[in-house]
């Protein structure tokens, strides 16, 4: 399927911090067409018809009726979205998998086993399979006939995934290799037909050498632990994966001896951005119950809705879903404009859509893991909240959506991992110039020298001065990640909590500027109604954000800069961020409004 907006030009990952970009390059969720919002029907329909009167036996772990769920699901499609016609699926675009991953949120455990299996488990075979390994497998993972696990995690590696110390050992005649080790942690492990498998190849006198198999469920020597006792998403299947002595052939590699970390991190990217959009869905789901028990909750004489503290809850937790979900498909937009630039006939093709179609946009997919992540956490624990007592007890899905949503912050790269993944890429490419950003820190350096602050004259246009917000706070990243780099040099990648801060600025910049741009998109394409809704959710966000943006980049700041220089950044910082106070209840109870009104999510 061809991408929603034809590309003129394609926009390096990341470069939204140096410049405005083309409002016809930003895909908006509605500019999906027809065609694609049917596949988001249509599964919303198998989760409210097949999955969700079934959660009490999910989550008593009824394992076969995951399987059939599955090949339910694999029937209409839904696990042959991100693989080629050719191997039996449908070859959508990214933005209609992040469509499938934002609506499966419902479907609680069943969700975790479909992310698993048409991400991680699947997807390495779609970019880095040989031909005979796709024809053999991917066919039957997008029936749901074979489900499919990626076994990365160990014991002693898991955000350092490269220390993994299960072993392959070359056989004697060179016809294959022998696996020795154990993986933790591994989803759908208790179901899988198919495991990707990683491990460090070792030959007498050479380094060893880090690298992917697949391995099927009935190779001897594989077992299976006992299944985890976990804190939420009880329904899924999680144990250990015990090699001892496993024998595959030399024609179960995947990828190339030694290359396994361009599988497992290219991979992850793809997982980082899916998890994004799940986790919108799964917000946006808890807060609209929330609000629905809410208004039938009397307390007082009055719905507990009408109350200003539940309202707070309610109109914060829309700006930041609001938010999150206009960057999940502003992302995806541009990856589907990047892939859309490769040639189809390349034989490397399925191996340029991942390292260079997605991995283009590594920053964005780990700002969507981290952002949408915390979005959800704060989502379900309000809703927990607004249950009162209720969203204590189990009969509620409040009590499930709050233990089930916390492992989002853990997996695909745990949050920390992922805010130093942002700050490493943003910095490679300032210091191989793929981007200026430090000839621009350094020209805003010498331009607030000379800074005399001033009152400039606003257009009357809609959202004008949340413009001028947003191109002052990329400034104020700019100062930031310049002083920083300059003072602390080499340093700086162990300065941690400097990266953390840095990181979190540039994730509320991307979120304010894509809330602009889907407002005003909104109100191009004459949807007066939904455009006037959005801009209430992003004045909003952009006036929470720039008070985090000014925050971090102080704290930031000290702790690079002493004396003299602290002053001066600081007072640069001050310039730079001028700011009228914002009414932000007024704003809170109108963006609450907007949902308690219709019971649904307005957008």
């Amino acid at each position: 399927m061809a991408s929603a907006v034809e590309p003129k030009t394609i926009l390096r990952g990341c470069s939204f911090l140096i410049e405005d970009h083309p409002l016809d390059l930003v895909l908006i969720p509605e500019e999906l067409t027809e065609e694609q919002r049917q596949i988001g029907e249509l599964t919303r329909e198998f989760v409210e018809g097949s999955v969700r009167p079934k959660t009490a036996q999910i989550e008593s772990q009824d394992f076969e009726l995951m399987r059939a769920l599955a090949r339910e699901a694999g029937e209409i499609g839904l696990l042959g979205i991100d693989i080629p016609e050719a191997y039996g699926g449908f070859g959508q675009t990214k933005a209609v998998s992040m469509l499938v991953a934002e609506n499966l949120a419902r479907a609680g455990s069943f969700q975790v086993l479909h992310a698993a299996h048409t991400g991680i488990g699947t997807l390495p075979i779609v970019y880095f399979g040989t031909r005979a390994q796709k024809e053999k497998y991917l066919p039957k993972l997008a029936t749901g006939e074979w489900i499919g696990a990626y076994a990365l995690t160990e014991a002693g590696s898991g955000s350092d995934a490269l220390a993994a110390k299960t072993r392959a050992v070359p056989t004697d005649d060179g016809s294959g290799y022998v696996l020795t080790g154990e993986k933790m942690f591994i989803t759908n492990s208790g179901i899988a037909h198919l495991f990707v498998v990683f491990a460090q190849v070792v030959v007498p006198g050479a380094n060893p050498q880090f690298t992917a198999f697949l391995v099927e469920r009935d190779t001897p020597g594989l077992s299976l632990g006992a299944e985890e006792k976990k804190m939420g998403l009880k329904g899924s299947s999680t144990r250990s994966v015990v090699l001892d002595g496993v024998h595959v052939s030399a024609e179960q590699v995947l990828g190339e001896v030694g290359r396994g970390h361009v599988i497992a991190f290219n991979i992850l990217n793809v997982g980082r951005f899916k998890l994004g959009a799940g986790a919108v869905g799964g917000g946006i789901d808890s807060i609209v119950e929330a609000v629905r028990y809410g208004k039938d909750r009397k307390q007082f004489g009055r719905s507990i809705t009408d109350f200003g503290l539940i309202r707070h809850k309610i109109g914060e937790a829309a700006a930041r879903l609001y938010a999150a979900h206009s960057m999940v498909y502003r992302t995806a937009g541009y990856i589907d404009q990047n892939i859309a630039t490769l040639d189809e006939g390349n034989p490397s093709y399925d191996r340029q859509v991942i390292e260079i179609g997605v991995h283009e946009y590594a920053t964005e997919c780990s700002m969507m893991k981290v952002f949408c992540s915390e979005v959800l956490d704060y989502c379900v624990d309000e809703a927990v909240q607004i249950h009162g007592g209720y969203g204590y007890i189990a009969e509620y899905d409040a009590e499930r959506h709050y233990r089930d949503s916390r492992i989002n912050r853990i997996w695909e790269g745990t949050n920390e991992i992922n805010r130093l993944v942002i700050m490493n890429e943003v910095l490679r490419k300032a210091l191989k110039n793929e981007l200026p950003i430090f000839a621009r820190a350094k020209a805003l350096q010498d331009e607030l020298t000379g800074f005399h602050a001033h009152d400039a004259e606003l257009s009357d246009e809609p959202l004008a001065e949340e413009r001028r917000l947003t191109a002052q706070a990329k400034k104020a990243v700019l100062l930031t990640i310049g002083t920083a780099a300059r003072e602390a040099g080499e340093g700086l990648r162990e300065a941690q909590e400097v990266l953390g801060l840095t990181a979190d600025m540039l994730i509320d910049v991307y979120g304010m500027e894509s809330c602009i741009l889907r407002a005003t998109k909104l109100r191009q394409r004459g949807d007066t109604e939904r455009a006037a809704i959005a801009e209430t959710f992003t004045k909003l966000f952009v006036a929470t954000a720039i008070e985090r943006v000014d925050a971090r980049a102080r704290e930031a700041l000290a702790a690079v800069a002493k004396g003299d220089l602290l002053t001066a950044v600081n007072s640069g910082l001050r310039r730079l961020l001028k700011r009228a106070p914002v009414d932000v209840v007024a704003l809170r109870r109108a963006a609450a409004a907007a949902i308690i009104e219709v019971e649904e999510w307005p957008l």
